[in-house]
């Protein structure tokens, strides 16, 4: 068999859900889907600074209507930063209510590209146990015990398709493979270039060509194997078709708001969080939907 990048990327994609978790999805099942915060340290690196106060009002809004919240990879920015600390230090409100959903067992997550450290059980045991609250001086739990997947599959109760989550850097292999490579030059030649406003060439969010073809393999790979697909990585959020059965969450830091995909009575939608004044010039977060609300049964 002579290796193409399409087939690495098929053996990678299948690879991510060989030990999957599996969970069900029925007409009460209510899910929610997050990737790409790149939680930061609070410097001007920090693309999720901008938008946690969306992120938090989201946060609550499901939490209170009884969602699961899915984080499909990229959560917290380690490639850039070194400290897993000073993220949970900065973006301590956003961990606080993400500690209630783990508590409440409402909460699973993959692990991406910039964060794949997570799936190190040394590194998930140092940083993911506890976390510091400064206003009772005191190390409160967090996250005991958690594991962060490579892959998760929802399992319908009606036998029709299943959706396979995953964070969608298995499409290309600078990304996957050789992680440790492109951390590097993210680390010490893109971070500081970043801030005089020069792209990452290497980075599928940011580059529209490599977008495009990682996408194209994502769908290729969700259409032969008769799979609804839904990924991160590229930050382009999209509901799939039919023929095209490849869905993506967008991400948490772009200059508009936030996207994410709620799954609920078996139907996928996509929505977006931004900021809207109201008529006496108040902010208030506000969600709307992109697009219309795709059944799992129209995939079939």
């Amino acid at each position: 068999m002579i290796f193409t990048p399409s087939s690495g990327c098929s053996a990678r994609l299948s690879h991510a859900f060989d030990n999957a978790l599996l969970l069900p999805l029925h007409q009460c099942s209510k899910y929610v889907l997050f990737s790409d915060c790149h939680r930061g340290t609070g410097t001007a690196n920090d693309n999720f600074l901008k938008n946690e106060y969306l992120y938090l009002a989201a946060l609550h809004y499901y939490y209170h209507r009884g969602f699961t919240y899915l984080e499909l990879g990229d959560g917290d920015e380690l490639w850039e930063n070194r400290s897993m600390r000073k993220i949970k230090e900065i973006h301590m409100q956003t961990f606080e209510i993400l500690s209630q959903y783990y508590k409440s067992g409402r909460m699973y997550s993959v692990y991406g590209n910039h964060d794949i450290e997570k799936h190190l059980t040394r590194f998930r045991q140092k940083h993911f146990h506890t976390y510091y609250r400064d206003q009772t001086m005191q190390e409160h739990p967090l996250f005991p015990d958690i594991t962060f997947y490579s892959g998760i599959i929802l399992q319908d109760e009606k036998l029709k398709k299943n959706i396979y989550l995953t964070h969608g850097h298995q499409a290309d292999a600078l990304n996957s493979t050789f992680w440790p490579i492109s951390r590097f030059l993210v680390r010490y030649a893109w971070k500081p270039l970043e801030k005089l406003g020069i792209p990452d060439p290497t980075s599928a969010a940011k580059n529209n060509t490599k977008k495009k073809k990682s996408e194209q393999r994502l769908a290729k790979w969700a259409a032969r194997n008769d799979h609804l697909l839904v990924t991160g990585h590229t930050h382009h959020p999209m509901i799939g078709t039919k023929q095209s059965p490849y869905c993506n969450t967008g991400s948490c830091i772009h200059p508009s708001g936030i996207t994410c995909i709620e799954i609920e009575r078996r139907c996928l939608t996509l929505i977006k969080w931004s900021t809207q004044a109201r008529y006496d010039l108040t902010l208030q977060a506000a969600r709307e939907m992109l697009g219309q609300t795709v059944c799992i049964d129209d995939y079939c």
